[in-house]
């Protein structure tokens, strides 16, 4: 059942944009190039592309009238990232707004001149993306989605329903996420003494997921965080069937993971940094630079748990930890 309530979309949106609309300069029909890491279908992108548009409503830009927003989306694929990116920037945008370190990645040296507003970029001053914070410098900004400290929010979840947990593994691949060796290296560094042993598991494949996972499972106290990685999304299915043949406890950054089964979510709410980067997209088409417009933090976070999961691993969920989450699964 749902603990808070999100905006529903359509209808809220239908009694905002017509007065900004209105509002709204009039003025030639403007190009959004939306870059999406992960597929058109799943799930995680439909709703972060509807609260995208809610957002640009709210601000007056509406498809079909004053918008165009051509849509892109790369599967996953650090080599479909590369064709997609070389055909967003032939079309010459008047700005692209991407999701995915990986995609910004591949962006920075393909362009330097059109804008790039980014919902949900990964330590951007260390990958070299931005100047700082503050002031990105260039042509990029946007929102920032994982920081290190999460590793240990993600433990601590594990081991609150699961206190003989003793080690978790870090699933990621190191092409589109590398950031996480680096991540890891900072958790560790102030991860107290006697806590489960996180350690990094780099993964290109559905056969290295299994055998991360049937290692987990070779003796007791094993667990699995699925960090946030278009990979790990396009690969929910095999991980998610992994986890429950071996039965590994599991967290994820994505809520989807635990409608479909896996035990529980933890993350910030990407559809919100969707939404909120629409305003900067609007201040950009205005005539805002994105050097001068600070990178900012996600500001909501959700957790998801599933109860019937949580059961099936023989595990027990504290009553305080199921009144803290945003959505429990019965």
């Amino acid at each position: 059942m749902r603990r808070r309530d999100f905006i529903t979309l359509l209808g809220s949106a239908a009694a905002t944009w017509p007065l900004a609309a209105r509002a709204q300069q009039q003025g030639r029909v403007r190009r959004v190039a939306v870059v999406v890491g992960i597929s058109e279908n799943d799930p995680e992108t439909q709703a972060r592309l509807a609260r995208l548009r809610h957002g640009l409503m709210a601000t007056g830009w509406v498809e079909g009238r004053n918008l165009h927003l051509d849509y892109y989306f790369a599967n996953g694929s650090a080599e479909l990232v590369q064709s997609v990116v070389a055909e967003v920037v032939r079309g010459r945008p008047d700005l692209i707004l991407a999701n995915n370190t990986f995609v910004v990645a591949t962006l920075k040296p393909a362009t330097q001149t059109i804008p790039i507003v980014v919902a949900g970029i990964n330590d951007p001053v260390e990958q070299g993306f931005i100047e700082s914070y503050a002031r990105p410098g260039g042509n990029i900004t946007g929102f920032t989605f994982i920081e290190p400290e999460l590793i240990g929010k993600w433990l601590s979840v594990l081991t609150d329903m699961s206190p003989v947990i003793k080690r978790s593994a870090l699933l990621f691949n190191p092409t589109t996420t590398p950031y996480y060796p680096a991540y890891l290296r900072s958790f560790e560094a102030t991860q107290p003494s006697g806590s489960a042993k996180v350690s990094a598991a780099p993964v290109t494949s559905s056969e290295e997921i299994e055998r991360v996972m049937a290692g987990l499972a070779r003796e007791p106290g094993g667990s699995l965080i699925v960090s946030a990685d278009p990979f790990n999304v396009v690969h929910r299915d095999v991980i998610l069937e992994a986890t429950q043949r071996h039965a590994v406890p599991a967290i994820s950054a994505y809520r989807q993971f635990t409608i479909e089964g896996g035990l529980a979510s933890y993350a910030p709410d990407i559809p919100d940094i969707f939404e909120r980067s629409a305003a900067y997209v609007d201040r950009i088409l205005k005539g805002a630079k994105p050097a001068d417009l600070p990178v900012q933090a996600p500001t909501k976070f959700e957790m998801a748990i599933n109860l019937k999961t949580a059961r099936a691993l023989g595990l027990t969920v504290p009553a305080i930890l199921q009144a803290t989450a945003d959505e429990v699964i019965e």
